[in-house]
């Protein structure tokens, strides 16, 4: 049913409020569209980033290594280096306008495309050293079991050290993921169509600035909320022992494992 909402001729605060989220919600769906496309193409992209950075970090030279792979790693170590300095050390603005306006000529992308790739880049080099921490807390005798039964390095960690190292940081990824849909605001210098340049728009046109941006930061406030609570309930649901409990000894008759509840007996 269409129905014609009638412009506020006060100065209240709420009736503004409901008109301009009214009148402009496709503004606003579409900033929400947009920043959550960005927000999550830049996490899963800076991720994986950042499995391959902080995987190199968390190699060791060894004494034992030869003289091309020594330099190889010192090479590859020196040039991660760099990229978490820079990208860590300065301002996701200022990145944006420089990569922006430096690559148009030459690739003449949307600021939509260079929008993804800034925050791509920019939450790998923070989840580098986070994946970095989480490959240090594994325990380095399974990294020693895993070679002791013919285990490349390579092996170890995709099927050892870097299972264990990703669910020990779901809570900083996830972090890094509310980051995000927060700092793709910042897009809006290289005019970005994402939620604060929306809002920008629809405040200009009747100077409501504080309504629409009251609205705006509720916005905010409904999807870093409502993403907290999906990634607290993968983290339980990544959770082992919350799932499977040994209770008593294995070699016991009497031993079980309960599974979510059930109980299954252990064969003799």
């Amino acid at each position: 049913m269409n129905f014609e909402v009638v412009r506020p001729v006060s100065t209240d605060f709420f009736e503004w409020a409901y008109y301009l989220l009214v009148v402009y919600w496709p503004l606003f769906y579409n900033g929400i569209k947009f920043t959550l496309l960005i927000a999550v193409s830049g996490t899963l992209v800076g991720l994986f980033i950042g499995l391959i950075v902080g995987g190199v970090r968390a190699t060791k030279i060894n004494p034992t290594d030869l003289a091309l792979a020594k330099w190889t790693k010192r090479i590859l170590h020196l040039i991660s280096s760099v990229y978490i300095e820079v990208f860590r050390g300065t301002p996701m603005m200022v990145q944006a306008v420089f990569i922006y306006y430096s690559l148009k000529p030459v690739l003449q992308w949307s600021p939509l495309v260079c929008g993804i790739f800034v925050v791509s880049i920019n939450t790998g080099a923070y989840m580098a050293e986070i994946v970095r921490g989480g490959v240090l807390s594994v325990d380095t005798g399974q990294t020693e079991a895993a070679h002791s039964i013919g285990m490349t390095h390579w092996q170890t960690m995709t099927n050892v050290v870097l299972p264990q190292a990703v669910r020990n940081i779901m809570p900083s990824i996830g972090n890094e993921f509310i980051v995000n849909i927060k700092d793709t605001s910042v897009l809006n210098v290289i005019a970005v169509s994402e939620l604060f340049f929306m809002s920008k728009s629809a405040a200009g046109t009747y100077l409501r600035y504080f309504e629409v941006f009251f609205i705006t930061g509720a916005i905010y406030l409904t999807l870093t909320f409502t993403v907290s609570r999906l990634l607290r309930l993968l983290e339980r649901r990544m959770d082992g022992p919350a799932n499977f409990t040994i209770h008593g000894s294995q070699s016991a008759a009497g031993a079980f494992i309960s599974v979510r509840g059930e109980k299954t007996k252990q064969e003799d």
